[in-house]
């Protein structure tokens, strides 16, 4: 028995779906994970197949494969997973990753990891040969059904890098099918680290000490990741106990009911359909050129050009799918699971449907048995059609490769049945009388054919890069006073106006969404701050004591920057920390230089990269050498990894070369070689939001409001104007430039000799922190004066460590914690001044460690 509880809140006792295999051929599952992770039994169910290597079927709840469930919980497996190997492999070395994941049955879950993972690119093994697309590899699935992986990349670079390498299947049974990958690939191209993922990891200790030889064998890291872990216990015949099984429910469903297939499998459920449903086709405006899926590579330009098409995907299928749905199974094509997978998800978010439930059609043959205590109830057999079927003496094999396979779908009781397949499966068979079609019409109130066209990589020398605006066509930079309170001359804003559109959401809500993967932080806005008269007070404060010190930054990092990198630089802040400090670099090389530097501000997202669209407009307008990227302050450096990682990709794929280097204001983390001071200290400007950074929001992401030929986008506040105080900013700051000349001259003279080579010491720190606090994810860690404030604005902090005896500069971080119950810990030993800690596992009303509510007042 297993404990689910229902939509009502009720708490029930369930069948457990392996119970039926357990009890007649002793098969057990014995938990080896954490106590935090979830239940073999809440992920597993057993059933038996026809398979001479292995009688038993571990049947995944949340793979979308043989049980249809929820697509948001099938996505959110995979992109936690993917979140967790980016917190593995850090911010750096997760930005050179490749996924690679198994056909059939982790297609879909390989895509969600690398979505999790951010912005790696992702290739799934196939079983489907590609004319004219040679293999650049291949290797054996020994248990599988179908044994034999292709691998066909249109880019034949694509597994030629050092980077990491991320292999994604189902479950890990002995691990020989990841041993043969590595192996294959290993051979090629060698690599330092390996990561594996899984859903469930079943080795042995014998298998688990295998791959460790292994990885020792071949002079590499390889780490494994899981949502649970244990072992399956077979009792000895257990094999030939289970074949025997088979054939005896086989015999005594022979002649069963029409749609069971050849080998007389029984069909539970058949007897509830009603009459048979019309098939209404559907044909996806699916935008040109974009792959169906990662046969050939899915990139991350690829990923966001389907985030921005999928709204007008959706409403496409709500709207054939009309009125009063009721409950709706959204069912993909063997390999062809993520693009229904996402689909099905943004028809589920729509509420457009009563239910949405997701999973795929297979290959592989198993066994149904109509009992609750059994994982596959019910299933529909039909022949291939995407491929002939394989023949014995010019006659179909019965349980061959020519038939595949749909399971839980006859008398689960669906009101509409989506079958998503791609043009290469549209041919006779599927429509033939004994095709999937048929084979769904008798078990749903209507069934809607979604053909998606299917992807082959154009000739070496036909093919093209993604359609892409030209830079001409782009649109001029946006500029005050129509967008920003800044003069038109000191800031250019390589963004769209996205003030009319309603993007806040209170901070508990995005918490909670960004930590479940079910949302981007870049996807909306924090409701903006309006700071109490006592806060106001302390901003004031801080400013006149601080104006002298950020002045002589400001003027360290600019003839830094005018002697090492280029006499005439165009400044490009990231928007909006680094956009005051890109205006006072200006002001301060029109003061002492009378230089008039280009500035612009751009777009930069944590997991998804520099917004490319503003690379290219900046390339077609000046020389990419001369571009110098300015931010306010290094906190651990992800976004300076992050930063370093998008140009080097656009840079690999024919792009421009620009200088990855961000240059700050202030480098504790000691993450840059071009800074204005290492000291972590009060910045004013990061006690305020957009009131002190020209009114303007923090940037916005979303593939409904930002397309393949638009800037990321943000909002104008208008409305603040009455508390701006960004031109006071840079104007008591640059008042103070006379008086600091001279040490900036000698401080300058001092840098230029100087080894300022990087040392990351804050991304130390950082790491201990996760540890030693028991957080175990480095971007909830936020280190340093600014990402402490930011901590306290925008998101919902848990606790404050504060570098014990520091002064003034920490006094608006102890007034906000204050205000918001938020604990100040003064600790010894720490590089920064302060660092902000936002607990992992926030829900509203939760406790963290030490008892205290996480939660924002």
């Amino acid at each position: 028995m297993t404990t689910v509880t229902t939509e009502k809140g009720e708490t029930i006792d369930a069948v457990w779906s392996g119970t039926w295999v357990a009890k007649r051929l002793g098969v057990r599952l014995e938990e080896a994970g954490d106590p935090g992770s979830p239940r073999l039994d809440e992920l597993l169910g057993l059933a038996l197949r026809r398979n001479p290597k292995r009688a038993h079927l571990l049947v995944s709840q949340v793979l979308g494969k043989h049980v249809p469930q929820s697509p948001q919980a099938v996505y959110a497996a995979g992109h936690g997973l993917g979140e967790r190997v980016r917190a593995l492999l850090g911010e750096e070395a997760a930005a050179t990753a490749v996924v690679l994941g198994y056909a059939e049955t982790a297609t879909g879950l390989g895509h969600c990891v690398a979505d999790g993972l951010g912005a790696a690119p992702y290739l799934h093994s196939t079983r489907r040969p590609v004319p004219g697309v040679e293999p650049a590899g291949g290797f054996e699935e020994a248990h599988s059904h179908a044994t034999s992986h292709l691998l066909l990349p249109q880019d034949p670079k694509l597994l030629a890098g050092d980077g990491p390498l991320v292999l994604v299947d189902d479950e890990f049974s002995t691990g020989n099918t990841v041993l043969n990958t590595i192996r294959d690939l290993h051979a090629r191209h060698p690599r330092g680290h390996y990561v594996v993922v899984a859903l469930v990891d079943m080795r042995s200790p014998a298998d688990r000490e295998r791959l460790t030889a292994f990885a020792a064998e071949i002079g590499a890291r390889v780490d494994l990741i899981a949502l649970a872990s244990g072992t399956v216990h077979l009792p000895e015949g257990v094999l030939a106990k289970g074949q025997a099984l088979v054939e005896e429910y086989e015999r005594e469903s022979a002649g069963g009911p029409a749609g069971s297939g050849p080998a007389g499998f029984r069909e539970p459920g058949s007897g509830a359909a009603g009459s048979p449903a019309a098939v209404v086709r559907v044909e996806l405006d699916w935008p040109a050129g974009l792959p169906d899926g990662g046969r050939h590579g899915f990139t991350p330009e690829h990923r966001a050009r389907l985030e921005a098409a999928l709204p007008a995907l959706t409403r496409q299928l709500a709207d054939a799918i009309g009125a009063g749905p009721g409950r709706v199974l959204v069912l993909g094509n063997e390999e062809l699971m993520y693009a229904p997978l996402r689909l099905a998800r943004a028809l589920e978010e729509s509420g457009a449907a009563a239910e949405v439930r997701f999973s795929t059609t297979t290959r592989s043959p198993v066994l149904a048995v109509d009992d609750p205590g059994y994982a596959i109830r019910s299933r529909l057999v039909f022949p291939a059609h995407d491929a002939p079927p394989a023949t014995s003496g010019g006659t179909p094999t019965a349980e061959g490769p020519g038939d595949r396979y749909a399971y839980n779908v006859a008398g689960a009781g669906f009101d509409t049945v989506v079958a998503v397949v791609d043009s290469h499966g549209d041919t006779a068979a599927l429509h033939a009388p004994d095709g999937l079609l048929a084979r769904l019409a008798p078990h749903a109130g209507r069934v809607l054919l979604a053909l998606v066209p299917s992807y082959t990589p154009p000739a070496s020398s036909d093919r093209q890069e993604p359609i892409m605006p030209e830079p001409s066509l782009l649109p001029e930079p946006l500029r005050g006073p129509a967008f920003s309170s800044y003069a038109p001359e000191d800031c250019g804003w390589l963004l769209q106006d996205l003030s009319d559109v309603a993007l806040e959401a209170p901070t508990e809500e995005r918490e909670e969404a960004i930590q479940a993967g079910g949302a981007h932080y870049a996807e909306s806005l924090p409701v903006e701050y309006q700071p109490s008269p006592q806060y106001q007070e302390l901003y004031r404060s801080a400013l006149t004591a601080s104006a002298a010190r950020i002045a002589r930054a400001v003027g360290t990092v600019t003839e830094t920057v005018l002697a090492e990198r280029s006499p005439s630089p165009v400044l490009v802040s990231l928007a909006r920390a680094g956009t005051p400090v890109g205006v006072l670099m200006r002001r301060w090389a029109r003061a002492r230089h009378g230089l008039d530097l280009p500035h612009y501000a751009v777009s930069i997202v944590r997991g998804r990269g520099i917004d490319p669209n503003a690379l290219r407009w900046l390339a077609a307008h000046h020389d990419p050498a001369d571009i110098v990227f300015v931010d306010g302050w290094t906190g651990k450096g992800a976004i300076t990894r992050e930063l370093a990682a998008a140009l080097e990709a656009q840079q690999e794929a024919g792009g421009p070369a620009f200088d990855p280097e961000i240059v700050v204001l202030a480098d504790p983390g000691s993450c840059v070689s071009t800074y204005g001071t290492r000291e972590d200290f009060l910045i004013p400007s990061a006690c305020l939001n957009s009131t002190v950074s020209g009114l303007i929001s923090r940037t916005v992401l979303r593939s409904d409001l930002v397309g393949p030929a638009d800037f990321h986008g943000a909002k104008f506040y208008r409305e603040l104007a009455g508390a701006d105080v960004s031109t006071g900013f840079i104007d008591t700051v640059a008042a103070r430039f006379d008086e600091v000349a001279e040490a900036v001259d000698a401080e300058v003279k001092e840098l230029l000799a100087a080894d300022r080579t990087p040392t990351w010491e804050g991304w130390a720190a950082v790491e201990r922190i996760s540890e030693e606090y028991g957080i175990h994810d480095v971007n909830l860690v936020k280190p340093g004066v600014g990402e402490t404030t930011r901590v306290l604005l925008r998101r919902v902090p848990w606790k404050i460590l504060a570098q014990r005896g520091a002064g003034a500069d920490l006094d608006h971080v102890r007034l906000l914690a204050e205000q918001r119950g938020v604990p100040v810990e003064e600790v010894d030993g720490l590089p920064y001044t302060c660092v902000g800690l936002i607990h992992p596992r926030f829900t509203r009303g939760a406790t963290g460690a030490d008892g205290k509510a996480v939660t924002s007042k």
